[in-house]
């Protein structure tokens, strides 16, 4: 199973952005999709969650700015970022979990991508 993460890049405060990460390869279902993110010198954190079943899971501190969703067909998640704010910037990481089509359970993260939020 590999992950495509895109879509980082520099942003105006206030602007948005919209965050993918694509799974490929051998999956049966994926059955927990979730963004976190680290910023400078802090830990990793989580940013927000999807299940299979479309429940959904947010950062306190993010509600109303940030929505998770997810296209299954794709194996795609996806993190649409508003009213972006200097200190959302940091590297923002995709986690799926899941089984493979061989029954086996993997835990998978992507590369990575820079969100920088600085006029």
């Amino acid at each position: 199973v590999q992950l495509q993460a895109s879509g980082g890049g520099l942003v105006q405060p206030g602007g948005s952005l919209r965050l993918s990460c694509a799974a490929s390869g051998n999956i049966f279902s994926i059955s927990f999709m979730g963004w976190y993110r680290q910023p400078p010198g802090k830990q990793r954190e989580l940013v927000a969650a999807i299940t299979n079943g479309g429940s959904t899971n947010y950062a306190d501190s993010l509600k109303g700015r940030f929505t998770i969703s997810r296209d299954n067909a794709k194996n795609t998640v996806y993190l649409q970022m508003n009213s972006l704010k200097p200190e959302d910037t940091a590297v923002y990481y995709c986690n799926l979990r899941g089984t493979t089509g061989r029954g086996r359970p993997f835990d998978y993260w992507g590369q990575g991508t820079q969100v920088t939020v600085s006029s």
